[in-house]
């Protein structure tokens, strides 16, 4: 039985900006690095807006980015934008 991809959810802003619009993508990885190479192979240049404007959600729970954090087959990983202090 094939395991279930992560879907990777983006807010409308972030779409728009950086994926023509598309909002979910389902991705097939081991760690969260492997869903940002497989985003980045999907949508180039995208790998590097996600490690430098986004905070990560994972199933819901606020994340400290680790990039060989192993990912749940099935899971909900969120990229939020992170929010710029003055």
């Amino acid at each position: 039985m094939a395991q279930a991809p992560a879907r990777v959810i983006f807010t409308s802003n972030f779409s728009d900006r950086y994926t023509g619009g598309v909002k979910e993508f389902e991705i097939e990885a081991k760690t969260l690095l492997g869903v940002i190479k497989a985003l980045d192979a999907l949508c180039p240049g995208l790998g590097e807006h996600l490690e430098e404007e986004t905070t990560v959600a994972i199933d819901g729970e606020v994340q400290e980015v680790g990039y060989y954090q192993a990912i749940r087959p099935g899971c909900e990983i969120f990229f939020i934008p992170r929010i710029e202090g003055g």
